[in-house]
């Protein structure tokens, strides 16, 4: 078993999700959220100090941490405390195995991550989970890029998509995809580990790519997204601040692309496009 390092960070509830942003770029798999403290696990081996002070310092200078090695931690029982069911635009319902099910709701989507940032909590991907919801997708093929747990996978099919690829880079999150493909009974999405252009050929064109990354992500694989899909074919991006909105915009509509609506949460924006 790995050996993890506990960072406990002293910031507010109302700046932890960025604070959890920029840490998962250096690393960071898992949080564990308080009130006035952030809890964030690193693999021993990934941790390094002068990096995480400087990350902390760009957000806010004020910021001050301690961190202690932690062996052997239980990630079950580490999220199981801190993870609560979610409700989206009161369709769907996101939980963890260990929770009862709500056969009230119109979808449920059951995921064990092995990160926080994988649940639907985020605003990124809450917002994802709504313009899926008021999006018809019966009978569509897509593109999950960059799919975490697979959350958006999940409901794609649920909500009738006839095949899904869906990849990301980290092992973690490969391994994830696929255990909670098997949760939800997923037989059409096809899960790969590696980037757009590795997994999935140019010549292969969709209905609709959802791509909930980064900004710096976005902006380098914005021609890749355009090649992949249909003409009229839908692009939905997240990972981005509003301040970021022109920047993703011009090199949107540079690469063809026409904005079709765009969501804020937190800071955090969604941007619905279309293929011109």
């Amino acid at each position: 078993m790995e050996q993890y390092i506990k960072v406990e960070i002293a910031v507010n509830e109302s700046a932890q999700e960025r604070v959890m942003a920029e840490l998962l770029a250096i690393g960071f798999d898992s949080f564990a959220e308080h009130d006035t403290l952030l809890e964030a696990y690193v693999e021993k081996a990934l941790f390094n100090e002068t990096e995480l002070t400087e990350v902390l310092s760009e957000i806010d200078p004020s910021y001050t941490f301690v961190f202690a090695d932690m062996p052997n931690i239980n990630w079950n029982e580490e999220w199981e405390r801190n993870f609560e069911p979610l409700v989206i635009a009161n369709r769907c319902y996101v939980r963890a195995s260990f929770h009862p099910d709500r056969p009230e709701f119109e979808y449920e989507v059951v995921i064990n991550p092995k990160m926080s940032f994988g649940t639907g909590h985020h605003a990124t991907t809450s917002l994802m989970l709504e313009y899926e919801l008021e999006t018809d997708l019966t009978d569509k093929i897509m593109i999950d890029a960059g799919c975490g747990t697979g959350i958006l996978s999940i409901l794609a099919q649920k909500k009738g998509a006839k095949k899904i690829f869906a990849f990301d880079i980290e092992d973690w999150a490969f391994e994830n995809l696929i255990e909670n493909c098997n949760l939800n009974g997923c037989d059409r999405i096809q899960t790969g580990q590696g980037t757009i252009t590795e997994i999935i050929s140019s010549d292969i064109q969709v209905d609709i790519l959802l791509a909930n990354i980064n900004k710096n992500v976005l902006l380098a694989e914005m021609d890749e997204y355009y090649k992949r899909l249909l003409p009229k074919g839908l692009l939905f991006l997240s990972g981005f601040y509003e301040e970021d909105i022109q920047d993703i915009l011009d090199r949107a509509e540079a690469a063809g692309f026409k904005k079709e609506s765009f969501k804020v949460k937190d800071r955090w924006v969604s941007m619905k496009l279309l293929k011109n």
